[in-house]
């Protein structure tokens, strides 16, 4: 328990820094916009694209991983979308709720447990995770935001006006463009790739201290239903994803044990950041996706301990 702590801790100490920073009056009640906004135009698009740009495809060619993974992502994103839309919730939401339920904080938290649990030899393992998260499974939610927001309801004009839209986000462009670097086979040049990294640095740490400066707003009584579709939505995202997961991993793609572990790990992992800075993004109610993180990632120190302990690997 006390190496997952050691990872998590900073996590939390960045969303107290934000709520601190709001509550103490150091920072406005815009800042919370004006941060992700940064961090949605500026920092995640630089960390997309130098991911993809250093992206070795075939160090990392683990198909049997990689679907496993990716499947049991995109079946929790879509039973959770459909059990939230059926509320009724609008599409965008719903889709925002599938993400909490399926965006794990492979990032912040994944690389550092990851390693710490399993060596260097688990590395093209979580890089796989961590590109189909921030990637795979971000892009598919964003398609769908963008078909919920959209009033056109022809196909044709339907499909434009999304693909307009999508030509313009950031967050799919700047992967794509990096994807196309890299296929050309030059590597980034040294002032470029010190650029990308100081700034997609930026990305984590910001999208968590606005998470801070969120939840310290204070806001009217009675959110009894977020707190309770947030509780539901971290069960999710703590057992049903890494069971379904296993499931696939062990007994339908029958990796070895060490990449079932790793698969597992990488869905057990709380809530990233990437759903509240869409719904900031798009304007979409927040506070349920603001309580999942927290919930989920104080849950975590104790499902993921227990988890290193039944797969071996928690001393």
């Amino acid at each position: 328990m006390l190496a997952t702590l050691t990872v998590v801790l900073p996590v939390f100490a960045l969303v107290l820094a934000g709520f601190l920073c709001r509550r103490l009056g150091v920072l406005g009640p815009n800042a919370t916009t004006e941060l992700n906004r940064f961090v949605v135009y500026l920092a995640l698009p630089a960390l997309l694209f130098d991911v993809m740009a250093n992206t070795s495809w075939t160090a990392l060619y683990q198909p049997g991983f990689a679907a496993a993974y990716g499947l049991g992502s995109l079946s929790v994103l879509a039973v959770t979308l459909a059990l939230r839309w059926r509320s009724p919730r609008h599409l965008a939401d719903a889709s925002l709720d599938g993400l909490n339920a399926a965006y794990p904080n492979t990032g912040y938290m994944g690389f550092p447990l990851g390693l710490m649990a399993f060596g260097r030899d688990a590395l093209p393992a979580i890089t796989i995770a961590a590109i189909l998260t921030v990637c795979g499974v971000f892009a598919v939610v964003i398609v769908l935001i963008e078909i919920g927001l959209q009033s056109e309801r022809r196909v044709a004009p339907l499909v434009w006006k999304v693909i307009r839209s999508l030509a313009k986000n950031p967050l799919l462009v700047s992967p794509v463009l990096g994807a196309l670097y890299a296929a050309t086979g030059f590597a980034v040049p040294t002032g470029a790739e010190t650029f990308l990294k100081l700034l997609g640095g930026a990305a984590s740490p910001c999208a968590l201290v606005g998470l801070g400066l969120f939840l310290a707003e204070r806001r009217p009584s009675g959110e009894g239903g977020h707190t309770r579709s947030a509780v539901i939505l971290t069960v999710f995202k703590l057992a049903v994803h890494p069971a379904v997961t296993w499931l696939l991993a062990a007994y339908v793609f029958r990796l070895p044990p060490m990449l079932t572990a790793i698969a597992v790990l990488m869905a057990a992992l709380p809530t990233g950041t990437g759903p509240f800075m869409l719904a900031e993004f798009y304007g979409r109610e927040a506070v349920v996706t603001a309580k999942t993180i927290l919930f989920s990632t104080l849950g975590s120190v104790a499902t993921l301990s227990a988890l290193l302990m039944i797969t071996g690997h928690g001393g």
